[in-house]
């Protein structure tokens, strides 16, 4: 086999599945770049990365010798950074979030309530 595992190679994708893009390297190779190797985040559209017809670079992961398969990754040498989520933030700014927040604010809640039922 005239490639090897950790070789950066290019190809020609020749099709795509939900579960990742075909990749045609020689007349004799193929290769497929599964979903998860396309970035880091979450991909929901794999068109979005490559399209049929799309010249690529990519690396090798893994060749299985009988069937001249080989296991590729696009996110290995290209900069697919996972889009950062902001973290939850336990407090608000200056509020704090927790039972004793409600405990204190129970009281005028229950005045308040009193009101409304003796208004209506």
């Amino acid at each position: 086999m005239k490639y090897s595992v950790g070789q950066i190679v290019e190809g020609v994708v020749t099709g795509l599945q939900a579960y990742g893009a075909f990749v045609q390297l020689d007349s004799d190779t193929t290769g497929l770049i599964h979903i998860s190797e396309l970035s880091d985040g979450y991909v929901k559209d794999i068109s979005l990365f490559v399209k049929v017809k799309d010249i690529v670079k990519v690396k090798v992961l893994d060749i299985d010798d009988k069937t001249h398969q080989l296991r590729l990754s696009y996110k290995a040498i290209h900069d697919t950074p996972r889009k950062s989520r902001p973290k939850p933030s336990r407090e608000k700014q200056g509020d704090t979030i927790g039972f004793s927040t409600l405990a204190a604010a129970l009281p005028q809640w229950i005045i308040t309530a009193k009101r409304r039922n003796h208004e209506h």
